[in-house]
């Protein structure tokens, strides 16, 4: 314990830093991959067969892909397209396909519960497709997922360990823990607090998304 403190006296305000970046990335992230999920979602429902598949396929492949690698042809393929984007957007945008791929696949299960004689009474109504999809099918299926996209957000999170893979101009836990490590002999006391930062951090999730998943969840 002794030499977790002599650490945090020594690189207390850069660990407070370094997770403010952490959570800078997994907000952004969320917040543009969950937007550009439910585009995703929306126009997938729409009567466009051609749509429905290159979307399908946009989904198949962000979902399975790994991030590391999406990470790395966005750092070091796009430039030799004449595509460049610097470090902290190409982490964002990397985190956000993934999270966009996955909320898209867990919206279209939220919406595969809702019934569908309400789809049918909106029609018999004269209400458009697109009407129907965003008045009545989708917030319903948002209200279903809550839980997973808790996790979602959860794994987004630790995900951002990704930045330490490229020279941002900040460090977030995983690269300040990396630094710590080449210099000096603090390496296990500065993963220690890392981890503890994370679970924290996780945890915090965790309980917001529960506490929200009361509020809303359909009673069925």
């Amino acid at each position: 314990m002794g030499s977790v403190f002599r650490l945090l006296a020594d690189h207390g305000p850069a660990f407070g830093q370094a997770l403010l970046l952490t959570w800078k990335l997994t907000a952004l992230s969320f917040v543009a991959g969950f937007a550009l999920g439910i585009v995703v979602t929306v126009a997938r429902l729409l009567p466009l067969l051609p749509l429905r598949f290159v979307l399908t396929g946009y989904v198949e492949v962000f979902r399975n892909i790994p991030s590391v690698a999406l990470l790395i042809f966005i750092v070091f393929a796009l430039p030799d397209l004449q595509v460049v984007i610097d470090y902290e957007p190409s982490v964002i945008l990397t985190l956000a396909l993934v999270c966009s791929a996955f909320t898209a696949d867990y919206l279209r299960t939220g919406i595969n519960t809702v019934a569908g004689g309400q789809v049918e009474a909106a029609r018999s109504l004269g209400m458009r497709p697109l009407v129907i999809i965003t008045s009545i099918v989708l917030p319903q299926a948002l209200r279903s997922v809550v839980q997973p996209m808790t996790s979602l957000l959860i794994a987004l999170m630790l995900s951002t360990s990704l930045a330490s893979q490229v020279p941002l101009p900040g460090r977030e836990l995983t690269a300040l823990v990396a630094k710590i490590a080449n210099d000096s002999a603090a390496g296990i006391p500065a993963f220690a607090v890392a981890a503890a930062m994370y679970l924290v951090s996780g945890l915090l999730i965790a309980w917001a998304g529960a506490t929200l998943d009361k509020k809303v969840r359909i009673l069925r």
